[in-house]
């Protein structure tokens, strides 16, 4: 049951994420920017981290295409255009897949696999996805000139969203080992 409850937070956090950013703004820190779902997509990497503890690295791999599958479809039917849609799924695959191999490999305590993965996965996705999505190479939502604005805000939140993962994960106590080693 907790297997499946992992799961299913990691996919609902993947959707969820595409929605908050296609109903929001985005956030102006001075000239960084961060879409809203940014928030969501830091805590993505510490819920697959937790996926893989809970049924293993093989079948975390079957939840990434699923996420993957959601995530593209969730950007599609929000109104993305193809290209964001096909640069989201990119994205998403590459910087989860880092993220699932950095952490099988990492024979550290949970807290730091978390953070050293999770740093990144999130800055593949923050610069893969800013200049293939976003930038004029892509979509050209963005001028070259913010570019490294956007990329700089959303590597800044996600790195934080790391660090509070680890924090969590480090303080909390295990009431039980995970069913599959990473």
């Amino acid at each position: 049951m907790m297997k499946t409850l992992m799961v299913i937070l990691y996919l609902i956090a993947i959707v969820l994420a595409n929605v908050i950013t296609a109903s929001n703004d985005p956030i102006v820190w001075g000239k960084l920017i961060v879409p809203m779902g940014t928030f969501l997509i830091g805590a993505t990497f510490i819920l697959r981290d937790m996926v893989q503890n809970a049924i293993g690295r093989k079948w975390t791999y079957a939840a990434i295409a699923a996420a993957m599958v959601l995530s593209a479809a969730s950007s599609y039917a929000l109104g993305d255009t193809l290209w964001i849609t096909a640069a989201s799924a990119l994205t998403f695959l590459c910087s989860e897949t880092a993220d699932t191999e950095i952490y099988t490999r990492l024979r550290l305590p949970m807290s730091l696999k978390v953070l050293y993965s999770g740093i990144v996965g999130g800055v593949l996705d923050s610069v893969i996805f800013v200049v293939i999505g976003l930038s004029p190479l892509g979509a050209g939502f963005l001028p070259w000139s913010l570019v490294g604005y956007a990329v700089a805000g959303q590597i800044a939140l996600k790195l934080a969203m790391q660090g509070i993962g680890a924090l969590a994960v480090h303080y909390v106590p295990q009431t039980r080992s995970p069913s599959y080693k990473a």
